[in-house]
């Protein structure tokens, strides 16, 4: 190897050298880092719900921590409630939680939350490491604690060709104005056995559970009972209902629901065995043959029926005397338009006509308000 005679070098050729040689040792270390603290991120997605004196908290847990370091092992979790300005107050016991876990939590309010006028109360969840540490209270999810609404009693369903009619006990003229609705849950309890038909046109298919309506107590004119009518049933399913009643309270400008405790359910086979409406307007006109034609007949037309499961109309004529007389003068398949040529007629003769709309159920409706016509001689 050559050896480098350094005083024969210029003086700034020498000085990059020396700076070269300095960098290919060991070099300067770096500034020291805080050791980790290992603290799980916050919840950030905490929502709380009360029906009665519980109220059923939901999160997600993280799957990292502050240092955006996956988790291992399960979290401790703490769940607190403030009220006011107060500290936190854990409510329940401590739990351990998987990382990306959905949580859960539900407790029964103390007597002293669960009485007495609506007022806030906050919810908070807190995640600590294995040192008892933490990240910091997660985002609030707010119910309100007081005297909830009482529960709906005495509900009941049937089934009718609207729909499905919900009574329920009042609580008076009274308690029942201070009390601002009625929520009605609705279960779908028949579930599809086959893939649901696709395309532009294929029909929505309807949510296992739905939060009905909301609605005050309408009277059905039986004293001590409210009605309500769920028209968005599809016949050939079943149902379970539940109701409560629902409290809005405005608290520091933001409108919080205080919610009463879920009744029991009621089910129901929603059946379609319900006929079309009856029709309505029928007509008979007497008509002579064209051009001189020696044929007789009477006409006969009433409004269309409007019933989406209607399959035809019958048509009947009267002939004797008693309700035996009544005779069907139509072809064995409905028919499908809301008109009728009757040519078995006889000049001299008057008759008397009915209709009936028949379902695609099968099922008939009551015959119509008789229309009458007498047939001239020629």
């Amino acid at each position: 190897m050559q050896r480098i005679h350094w005083a024969a070098l210029p003086v700034a050729l020498t000085a990059v050298l020396v700076a070269g040689l300095t960098l290919a040792g060991c070099g300067t270390p770096a500034a020291p880092q805080p050791p980790s603290l290992k603290l799980p991120d916050r919840v950030t997605d905490l929502s709380a719900v009360r029906a009665g004196n519980q109220v059923s908290l939901t999160w997600t847990m993280p799957r990292k921590n502050t240092d955006k370091l996956l988790l291992k092992g399960n979290v401790a979790v703490r769940v607190c409630r403030r009220e006011g300005t107060g500290g936190c107050d854990a409510a329940g016991v401590e739990l351990f939680l998987a990382p990306g876990a959905a949580g859960a939590f539900t407790e029964t309010l103390p007597a002293a939350l669960a009485t007495g006028p609506p007022r806030l109360l906050n919810y908070f969840i807190e995640l600590r490491n294995r040192h008892g540490r933490s990240a910091g209270l997660s985002n609030t999810a707010p119910v309100l604690a007081g005297q909830a609404p009482p529960p709906v009693t005495g509900l009941t369903a049937e089934v009718r060709k609207p729909g499905v009619v919900l009574h329920w006990v009042a609580l008076g003229a009274s308690r029942e104005s201070s009390t601002t609705a009625i929520r009605l849950h609705r279960k779908l309890l028949t579930l599809p056995a086959t893939k649901p038909h696709e395309g532009p046109l294929a029909p929505q298919p309807e949510p296992v559970e739905e939060n009905l309506l909301a609605a005050s107590c309408a009277p059905e004119g039986r004293t001590g009972s409210c009605r309500a009518l769920d028209k968005s049933i599809r016949f050939g399913q079943s149902y379970e209902y539940r109701a409560q009643r629902v409290a809005r309270v405005t608290v520091n400008g933001k409108t919080l629901e205080l919610d009463g405790e879920l009744s029991g359910p009621v089910r129901v086979e929603a059946q379609d065995i319900f006929p079309p409406a009856v029709p309505t307007g029928l007509v008979a006109v007497a008509t002579m043959g064209e051009n001189g034609a020696s044929e007789t007949a009477i006409d006969l037309s009433w409004q269309p029926v409007a019933d989406a499961n209607l399959a035809g109309y019958i048509v009947y004529r009267y002939e004797g005397v008693g309700q035996a007389a009544w005779r069907r003068i139509s072809p064995a398949e409905p028919l499908a338009s809301p008109a009728f040529h009757d040519s078995q007629v006889q000049p001299g003769h008057s008759y008397r006509y009915a209709v009936s709309a028949v379902g695609q159920n099968g099922h008939e409706s009551p015959r119509s308000a008789e229309a009458g016509e007498s047939v001239p001689n020629p």
